[in-house]
């Protein structure tokens, strides 16, 4: 762990707690330890905040800390039912009204990444949205032989690898302090958990895969409806450069202007949900950033519109079914169902009870059933989380954090839309209907296919085993026989040794016994 890393963790620490971060955070639904921590923080907060309780320095001190601690207060800006509706409302402008880097930089950045292909964008507008990776402008792509097209150019900030470099090995040393100084830290798998976000982030940095990404996910919903995606202009692509079709939205958190276009935001708040519902279980493949900055309603059609594909998911079969019977449980009540599962996939010790974590679950659970979002205190229910975590010795899954990461920001979405939602119902149709798929005759044609398919694969290895078996069964042998080898050679050269000494001595015999004649 490098001092420089230490030294900004450190200063981090300082100026989250000078700005008044820890004291949005539900000190009551939190650890003992956690509880200390957190008023030992407090003792340097500005005067401002202790009077006020608002925390409106605090988007800069984060985006001064750098675009990892950003993406955190993005998080918690979609949260107003845990951190307040104060915080939230002041930590949203993280989310695309971030300060711009100097826009005179643009046309040499765009020359420099496309080439001679960056004279097709004209009319570039001064930046339209600015967050903490990257801001987009809007264009006019001109290409040979079409009608001139409005896209979104989106443009990497100068020198933004480096900044997210410092902030992961900050991060990089937080977990490995925690993991040194505080056993019950351990279980959660602080360095695992940085490590899988560290490389969600990676991706990020390079706009090709983000335009990949958009890609896949058009073919994955292009017969779905009620969430829409731009397209990808691949021959503005680069690096650090993203061109798409301009796609023309409210922004989700504009109520007001929601409403003054007639969108139903109780069936917008369902599309939100249940979209990402479907694109986590059926696909395994999200939007792993989808707080309000990145989502827009469309006036004429009230579908959903996402933007800012940087940060993707991805979950295996396994991982889906997981998900898929974790909110099908709680959905139908079935809390042994919920408990048997965090069983099979590992999330709790085989040592533990599953019926005493069915009862934990049960406790968490039937609170929430029967009541809107807005009579939900998530405070208290992730408290009740904290507890039985450390309770049941709880392990943390890093492959499962940026699925967990996002069901949090697009709930915390979904329920500011719709302050009456009820979870359970708005999810049953996605979950439901994709298990039962599952359980059904064309689920299962497709999982025999899927192990017919692996068995074909593992025969067609059989030839390249049995070879490399019978090479290394020669090798074997081939090292049995050289210490034979050895010892033969060995005799060989004894007896020979033995010969030439017994012939010395006879002819030195002989030689004597001449000479006595």
């Amino acid at each position: 762990m490098g001092l420089g890393s230490t030294f900004r963790l450190i200063h981090a620490g300082w100026v989250l707690a000078r700005e008044g971060a820890f004291s949005i955070l539900p000190v009551a639904s939190l650890p003992p330890m956690m509880k200390l921590g957190v008023r030992m923080a407090r003792l340097v907060e500005r005067p401002a905040v202790r009077k006020t309780g608002s925390v409106e320095r605090l988007n800069t001190a984060l985006h001064r800390l750098g675009p990892s601690f950003v993406k955190f207060g993005q998080t918690l800006a979609t949260r107003p039912d845990i951190v307040g509706a104060q915080a939230a409302a002041d930590l949203s402008g993280l989310q695309d009204r971030m300060p711009p880097f100097d826009a005179a930089l643009v046309p040499a950045i765009l020359s420099e990444a496309l080439g001679e292909k960056a004279a097709a964008l004209t009319e570039i507008s001064p930046p339209v949205a600015a967050a903490s990776i990257a801001q987009v402008h809007k264009a006019k792509l001109r290409q040979p032989g079409e009608a001139p097209k409005v896209v979104a150019v989106k443009i990497l900030r100068p020198g933004v690898s480096e900044r997210f470099h410092a902030d992961t090995q900050a991060l990089y040393a937080g977990a490995r302090l925690a993991e040194t100084f505080s056993s019950a830290s351990r279980r959660l798998r602080p360095t695992e958990v940085v490590k899988t976000l560290d490389h969600s982030m990676r991706l990020e940095l390079d706009l090709r895969l983000e335009a990949a990404a958009i890609s896949e996910m058009a073919e994955n919903i292009k017969d779905d409806e009620g969430f829409v995606i731009p397209a990808v202009q691949w021959d503005q692509v680069a690096q650090n450069v993203l061109t798409t079709t301009w796609v023309d939205g409210i922004p989700i958190r504009d109520h007001a202007a929601i409403d003054a276009a007639g969108i139903d935001r109780k069936a917008l708040a369902a599309k939100v949900l249940q979209g990402f519902l479907r694109h986590a279980i059926r696909d395994g493949f999200f939007h792993a950033d989808m707080h309000p900055g990145n989502l827009f309603a469309d006036p004429r059609t009230g579908h959903v519109v996402a933007v800012d594909f940087g940060i993707m998911g991805r979950i295996a079969k396994p991982e889906r079914r997981f998900l898929a019977d974790i909110l099908y449980g709680f959905i139908t009540r079935d809390y042994r169902l919920v408990a048997q599962r965090h069983f099979d996939i590992g999330y709790v010790p085989a040592h533990q009870s599953v019926e005493d974590f069915a009862l934990a679950i049960r406790s968490i659970g039937e609170p929430l059933h029967g009541r809107t979002a807005d009579n939900i205190s998530m405070a208290k229910v992730l408290g009740q989380l904290f507890t039985i975590t450390d309770l049941f010795d709880m392990q943390t899954r890093p492959e499962l954090v940026l699925l967990q990461k996002s069901m949090v920001l697009v709930e915390g979405v979904a329920r500011t839309l719709d302050p009456e939602l009820d979870i359970w119902t708005v999810a049953e149709p996605v979950v439901g209907d994709w298990l039962r798929r599952e359980e059904g005759p064309l689920g299962r044609i497709e999982d025999l296919g899927q192990h017919l398919r692996r068995a074909g694969e593992a025969a067609g290895r059989i030839p390249n085993l049995i070879a490399q078996a019978e090479l290394a069964l020669a090798e074997h042998r081939a090292a049995l026989r050289r210490p034979r080898d050895r010892l033969m050679r060995f005799a060989i050269l004894a007896t020979l040794g033995m010969g030439f000494v017994a012939f010395a001595a006879v002819a030195f015999m002989a030689l004597r016994f001449a000479g006595q004649a």
